[in-house]
């Protein structure tokens, strides 16, 4: 049987970046915002051209004009907010340039983080981008992707993950979570949703599949090197060594590793520069020279970034619809559901759309995330979730109206058989109750029938009166928040 072979490569630039989500309260949004501001993060617009080169490494510029121009007019104007009264992704950016050294599988790394965001989407979702360039002349394949698969988890649970460190001048940190955490976003901490049932920072999203950070990296290799497809497939998979410390390949079958590929790669700029998606990264990969690649990396930090944290975001969003559908109590939850169904109305309404990018580059790549992300099924998931929704509501709703058309039925009735002499010659002027319990059997059915009527009456009209009050006080509190 035909083997694979694992080849070699040396990486000469390397950029990373790691995007992980976490939730927040809406109704503390202000309030996170003037902490983050506080902290020397600063609110990120187009409008300002000293962002241009700012954050993300030496040498390396982003042109604001092209943002403007590489997204569709709907989605720009949610990604790229004005101002912070505006509920789009508000990007709060901060720069760090502070050098880092890795050290895991008797292998050391040093890095450098460039700057990181922390960027508020719209419905209590948040993420967190770590941008980091590696500090070495040259490095292998290998080592940077041992190091990309072990900085991306926060809280190692499974001896692969485990025995890393990352040292900083005299500072240790133990995992990726102490860094991020009680280091790079402390002013985040405090504001994080956290589930009790539920250890670490996972909690914060108990739908969301891992405690891994979602990597997006650009390498440089040897321009004297060729790209070959089991280069690819490491990078896809994030496979670099073994817990043994022997670099390995995630697969025996070299027409699984073919299909695998082929099914997931952007070879537009082939046999040059390649890039691969997959469920937890996508990977660019050239054996052109920095110089010519300028443009390339400017559009990785820019373009791609925000193409890439959108398509996140979908993925985030509706993993987060279908687990709070799921965790729906139809007995008790009423206005929970009610709310539920506008906040699906309202993300797929607003924010979800097939197209995001007016460029053919651009489209190709949506597509890529969409398959890798499967938006495609999970959406289709949330449409019958409303379905769902909406069926159950209707359904609610009619065996509300029976019960009462029952009730109303009931006294109709029995005032229609009474006719005109429902009322009691005693109720008349100044009641005496004394002779209440000498009523007979019809003039105790008339007393019962006349003051359930009216304690009904009272009862709907407080319920109702009450009810639209209650909506429209959530309704304004929830908008203020």
């Amino acid at each position: 049987m035909e083997s694979i072979e694992i080849r070699s490569l040396n990486v000469t630039n390397a950029y990373m970046t790691y995007l992980f989500p976490f939730s927040f309260r809406e109704k503390e949004r202000k309030k996170l915002m003037e902490q983050l501001e506080k902290n020397h993060f600063t609110f990120f617009t187009l409008d300002n051209e000293e962002m241009q080169d700012k954050y993300y490494g030496d040498d390396i510029k982003i042109v604001h004009e092209e943002l403007d121009q590489f997204f569709l007019p709907f989605i720009e104007d949610k990604l790229f907010p004005t101002n912070t009264n505006n509920r789009g992704f508000l990007r709060y950016s901060k720069v760090v340039a502070e050098s880092f050294t890795y050290e895991v599988n008797k292998n050391k790394f040093g890095f450098i983080i460039n700057s990181v965001d922390i960027t508020l989407c719209p419905f209590g979702i948040g993420i967190i981008t770590i941008r980091v360039t590696m500090d070495e002349e040259q490095e292998t394949l290998t080592n940077i992707v041992d190091h990309i698969a072990h900085f991306r988890v926060l809280e190692p649970k499974i001896p692969f993950d485990k025995g890393a460190k990352i040292h900083q001048k005299n500072k240790v940190f133990e995992t990726t979570n102490e860094l991020v955490f009680d280091y790079l976003c402390l002013p985040l901490k405090p504001f994080i949703i956290h589930d009790e049932k539920l250890a670490g920072y996972y909690g914060s999203l108990p739908f969301f599949e891992d405690e891994r950070m979602h990597s997006s990296i650009f390498l440089i290799a040897d321009e004297q090197s060729e790209i070959t497809q089991d280069q690819l497939y490491r990078l896809a998979h994030l496979d670099g060594r073994d817990t043994n410390g022997n670099e390995f390949i995630s697969t025996s079958n070299p027409n699984y590793m073919k299909r695998y590929v082929e099914s997931r790669i952007h070879d537009r700029w082939a046999p040059d520069t390649y890039t691969i998606s997959s469920e937890h990264t996508q990977v660019t990969l050239s054996v052109e020279r920095k110089e010519q690649l300028e443009q390339k990396i400017s559009q990785f930090m820019s373009v791609h970034y925000y193409n890439l944290m959108l398509h996140y975001y979908y993925k985030i969003m509706l993993l987060k619809v279908s687990f709070e559908h799921s965790e729906v109590s139809w007995a008790k939850d009423k206005r929970y559901v009610e709310e539920l169904i506008e906040l699906i109305s309202k993300f797929s309404s607003r924010y979800y759309f097939e197209e995001v990018s007016t460029r053919t580059e651009g489209k190709e790549l949506t597509h890529q995330l969409r398959e890798v992300f499967r938006l495609h099924n999970l959406f289709d998931e949330v449409k019958q979730t409303v379905d769902d929704l909406y069926r159950a509501q209707d359904n609610q709703s009619d065996k509300r109206n029976n019960s009462l058309l029952f009730m109303l039925t009931i006294f109709t009735v029995v005032s229609g058989i009474y006719g005109m002499n429902l009322v009691i010659e005693d109720w008349k002027g100044k009641t005496d109750w004394s002779k209440v319990p000498g009523y007979s059997f019809f003039e105790w059915i008339s007393l019962i029938t006349a003051l359930t009527g009216i304690g009904l009456s009272i009862a709907l009209i407080g319920y109702t009166g009450g009810k639209g009050i209650y909506d429209r006080y959530r309704k304004w509190k929830r908008d203020r928040s």
